[in-house]
């Protein structure tokens, strides 16, 4: 069997700098391919030579190659950061716009909203269950009001459209929990203290 410092496989590639593309057109077939005896795997493992891929390292079209890879990255990261300025942008300046209702009419709505959402039926089906609010029960718990309040207010998530994996995308969803939250409790100051725990 092939040494360890004899070969390189693709991941160690990438390690020592290789894109996909450089592998391909520099070094092109693997020395080596099949399957790993070790573990099973659907993917092939491609071995190279060390030798052979120290010896391209050297050459001036390795370093071309490796130099333009690096502005192509250079160039990703900046539009990457451009769309999340872009979006943070966004977030701040949209108005969060909260439907204003009656306390007891907002309590209704988070009542039936909870029952649709854990699957009960309209009715109430089989009997109260634990912590059912209904005809005569105290009021629908704050939490309840809010998360009906923050499903009303899901269309402002398509504010973060545009951001890809985690560049930006925590920081601006935070950014707008911070914001609807904010906005339910200026509109439902009993809210307030949920709101407070959510966007934390």
């Amino acid at each position: 069997m092939t040494g360890r410092l004899t070969y390189v496989t693709f991941t160690g590639l990438r390690e020592r700098g290789w894109t996909d593309g450089m592998v391909r057109e520099l070094l092109g077939e693997p020395d080596v391919q099949g399957r790993d005896p070790r573990r099973w795997s659907v993917a092939p493992v491609r071995l190279f030579l060390l030798a052979r891929v120290e010896a391209v390292e050297r050459t001036p079209e390795f370093a071309a190659c490796s130099a333009a890879a690096g502005r192509c990255g250079a160039a990703a990261r900046a539009g990457a950061e451009r769309r999340r300025q872009a979006v943070l942008a966004a977030v701040r300046a949209e108005p969060i716009r909260v439907p204003r209702l009656p306390r007891a009419e907002l309590e209704r709505r988070a009542v039936r909203h909870r029952r649709l959402v854990s699957g009960e039926p309209p009715g109430g089906g089989g009997g109260p269950g634990p912590g059912a609010v209904g005809p005569g029960s105290p009021e629908a718990p704050a939490g309840w009001q809010v998360d009906y309040l923050r499903h009303v207010l899901s269309r402002y998530d398509a504010l973060l459209d545009g951001l890809f994996g985690a560049t930006g995308r925590a920081e601006a969803e935070r950014l707008l929990r911070e914001r609807v939250y904010g906005a339910i409790a200026r509109a439902y100051p009993w809210l307030a203290a949920e709101c407070g725990r959510r966007a934390r």
